[in-house]
């Protein structure tokens, strides 16, 4: 295996004035960024290349959804000699003082994906909060407890080759959908997964966050997902019963635990 190689993908759009602050604090941090623009029509992407730093960014023309964004970012990353892409989004979410702890776990355990874990604080919609406890009861269902503890959190680092591998394998999450489809189909390829606690904040339209959730549209999305992943977890259960657990769910901290 090639030593692991590390870059920042940001899919973007219609993100607004706050794309180009959460720009500035990922290229304070350790990894090159690349900027999926997917088909942005706000005008949020016009001058980013001028701001300092290792950037390249990307744009295609017209909106596809996140999952395709990625599929096609991963691609060009896999390109310029990566191994991995640290997913993030560009609305100011996440933070970027969480990079260094995937690093680190990266490193140590290159063939693992390492999925954050939101820890929320008050600015967190109690709707969004418990309204994700209904997917991740699916998706942990459909991997017989692999060790998903959030299949909807973006903040993820992923092996690029199993994840084209996976998204090749489907014409399916392309959109609100990627998130927790990758998440259940790289568990059924046996990929270790690893969870780390991680900050998340949601930032008022006052502060100017911006959010592309649409609660009825992407709900239906996600109960069609988790109708065909059921399925899919039906021809697969003998399988999945045999191989037996997640090989590093030991080193998901426990939900007490606080980020590093």
């Amino acid at each position: 295996m090639p030593p692991a190689r590390a870059t920042l993908l940001i899919p973007t759009y219609n993100t607004g004035p706050i794309l180009r602050d959460t720009l500035r604090g990922a290229l304070g941090g350790p990894l090159p960024v690349r900027v999926v623009v997917d088909g942005s029509s706000d005008g949020s992407d016009a001058g980013i290349e001028d701001l300092e730093g290792d950037l390249v960014v990307h744009r295609l023309p017209e909106n596809r959804g996140k999952g395709a964004a990625v599929l096609h970012g991963i691609r060009l990353a896999r390109e310029e000699g990566f191994t991995h892409a640290l997913c993030m989004d560009a609305d100011g979410q996440h933070p970027v003082e969480s990079i260094d702890g995937f690093i680190s776990l990266m490193e140590r355990h290159p063939e693992a994906a390492v999925f954050g874990r939101p820890v929320f604080d008050a600015s967190a919609p109690a709707l969004r909060v418990n309204g994700r406890k209904v997917s991740n009861f699916w998706a942990n269902l459909e991997t017989l407890g692999w060790g998903i503890d959030d299949s909807l959190f973006g903040m993820r680092l992923y092996p690029i080759d199993p994840l084209i591998e996976v998204l090749e394998e489907t014409r399916f999450a392309r959109r609100f959908d990627f998130d927790p489809e990758v998440a259940v189909r790289m568990a059924w390829k046996g990929i270790p997964i690893i969870n780390r606690p991680t900050p998340v904040r949601y930032i008022s339209a006052e502060d100017g966050g911006i959010s592309q959730f649409r609660y009825f549209r992407d709900n239906t999305l996600l109960t069609w997902m988790h109708t065909r992943l059921f399925l899919g977890f039906l021809a697969r259960i003998p399988w999945l019963a045999a191989r037996g657990t997640n090989p590093l769910l030991h080193l998901s901290p426990p939900e007490s635990t606080p980020p590093a």
